[in-house]
């Protein structure tokens, strides 16, 4: 039995990492701090200089800002932030604004009056956003998290600062320690649903919903749709793992896009919170399952990629839906019927398959990302539930699936630091879309 003191911690963890955003949350936070710098300034600013890290510039280069009529970058997300944003609404910060909004946003733009800074830091999500009205100022800073501000100043005087570990990206949440895939799992198959089906009802309903666009209209490379029209021809097979790759994937191709539907995110990303969702909503469709069994699945998946997320850092050179697609093999091996070594063995067949999958940032392969992470989850899932699993020793397997995860942690965090600086390389050198 999980004493009360666990369970409200751990449903304290769940209301920090699983929350609505509409669009990729790196320009949405950009759009965010920008918001809120005019709110301190207290005008609309004549113009923006902007200092983010290098992650940050990574995730927003591609990426379509939604209601920015197919625009992307640094310079649209900050501009829309501070000229037409809500930053009361947080990460839903630009779901109000509206086409006649962004002709002011496309002058400015037009006109330099946003300019961007590569901030040297080793911080992977950091933004800070000075707004200039004449001779009046303010400036916003955020770390680690994408609504953490830490800094706040208006014309020169410091209106607030809070303390925040620039080596932990955990530091201002609540503690993940407790966290392990055993206490999840016991957890997801006793805990009192009417604790966590508000939020997993949100994730079913927004996640699905923008799933189901991405299935119906013409979105980045539309794989999602392409999945589903060529199961219709024969080409892939009519079944539940296509089935959920092509709704995980659909979703993705939305969202990278622009679509301005809003999704439940895990881990500070929507493209996690779909992962994470997606691919056990269709499976349980598929097998008829109740809603009690499918949110029970669900707080599994969304908890279990919190926790590998967790020993990966906010934002990596190791592509973050892998850490959902091995929380997916554990929850579909539960609705299987595995018990939890069935559960743990799963997921370390997943890890141990695609854990070298790189992030070069949020835009349209994404999708074909998390398809592939899906593949991958119902194969550790199939795998363990006929007793067959990676062995410790197999590479990056450790004795267990804790020990597996670890291992992870420590690829993603000191083995790819130089190939995030070299994706980053690249990237800038191959020019900005948009």
């Amino acid at each position: 039995m999980v004493d009360q003191e666990t369970i409200n911690k751990v449903l304290g963890i769940l209301k920090e990492e699983v929350v609505p955003a509409e669009g990729c949350t790196e320009p949405i936070a950009l759009a965010y701090v920008a918001a809120k710098a005019r709110q301190v300034l207290g005008e609309k600013p004549d113009c923006l200089r902007v200092w983010v890290s290098g992650n940050m510039i990574k995730n927003v280069k591609s990426v379509i800002v939604p209601n920015s009529g197919g625009m992307a970058g640094i310079e649209v997300a900050a501009a829309m932030g501070a000229l037409a944003g809500n930053p009361d609404k947080e990460l839903l910060v630009i779901s109000d604004v509206r086409p006649e909004d962004m002709n002011g946003v496309r002058e400015f733009v037009s006109r330099n009056r946003v300019e961007v800074n590569h901030e040297p830091t080793n911080i992977k999500l950091y933004i800070r956003i000075q707004a200039n009205a004449g001779e009046n100022s303010a400036s916003v800073e955020v770390k680690h998290t994408h609504t953490n501000v830490t800094e706040v100043i208006k014309d020169g005087k410091e209106v607030l600062s809070r303390a925040c570990k620039d080596t932990d990206f955990n530091s201002p949440l609540t503690d993940r320690e407790i966290l392990s895939i055993k206490l999840i799992h016991d957890m997801a198959g006793s805990i009192d649903l009417s604790l966590i089906r508000p939020v997993f009802r949100d994730v079913i309903a927004l996640n699905s919903r923008i799933a189901e666009e991405g299935l119906e209209g013409s979105y980045g490379v539309n794989l999602g749709k392409c999945i589903r029209e060529n199961i219709r021809k024969g080409i892939y097979g009519d079944d539940q793992r296509n089935r959920s790759a092509s709704l995980a994937a659909a979703g993705s191709d939305a969202r990278m896009s622009g679509c301005p539907f809003p999704v439940m995110t895990t881990s500070g990303s929507g493209n996690q919170g779909m992962a994470a969702s997606l691919p056990v909503i269709q499976y349980a469709r598929d097998n008829c399952l109740d809603e009690e069994t499918l949110i029970r699945a669900l707080f599994f998946s969304h908890l279990s990629t919190v926790h590998i997320k967790t020993r990966v850092g906010r934002l990596s050179a190791f592509c973050g839906v892998i850490c959902a697609s091995a929380a997916v093999s554990g929850a579909i091996a539960m609705l299987m019927g595995g018990n939890y070594e069935v559960v743990g063995s799963a997921i370390v067949n997943t890890l141990g398959n695609i854990s070298g999958v790189i992030c070069d940032g949020a835009k349209a392969s994404c999708a074909m990302k998390i398809a592939t992470g899906v593949y991958s989850a119902f194969d550790g899932a199939i795998l363990s539930f006929n007793h067959k699993s990676l062995d410790f020793g197999d590479g990056i397997v450790g004795e267990d699936v804790e020990a597996t995860i670890a291992n992870i942690g420590e690829l993603a965090r000191s083995g790819m630091e130089q190939t995030d600086e070299v994706i980053l390389g690249i990237m800038t050198r191959s020019g900005r879309k948009g």
